[in-house]
């Protein structure tokens, strides 16, 4: 069977179509480290936990980006990856 874009940009290896899953470790810690840093909001704490939130942030869009079950999934994590990328750089 011939697979159009349709498919390939929606669609996993079985077929089904995926566009959300469940958070998997990174997206849950990302979450939680940016959730606590609303309640740190100054000093060691909150730059160990921005960091973490980075990091974590960082990693999720990675394992999309090249590992994505759909190219929307992958096309996701690259935009997150250099969303999170921009929000570092200092201008």
């Amino acid at each position: 069977m011939e697979t159009n874009l349709f498919d390939r940009t929606f669609r996993d290896s079985e077929g089904t179509i995926v566009i959300a899953q469940p958070p998997n470790l990174p997206l849950l810690v990302w979450l939680a480290a940016t959730l606590l840093n609303l309640a740190f909001t100054s000093g060691t704490i909150h730059t160990a936990l921005d960091a973490i939130a980075f990091g974590t942030l960082f990693t999720w869009a990675w394992q999309e980006l090249f590992q994505g079950v759909n190219y929307f999934r992958r096309s996701l994590g690259f935009i997150v990856l250099l969303g999170a990328i921009a929000s570092r750089i200092q201008w």
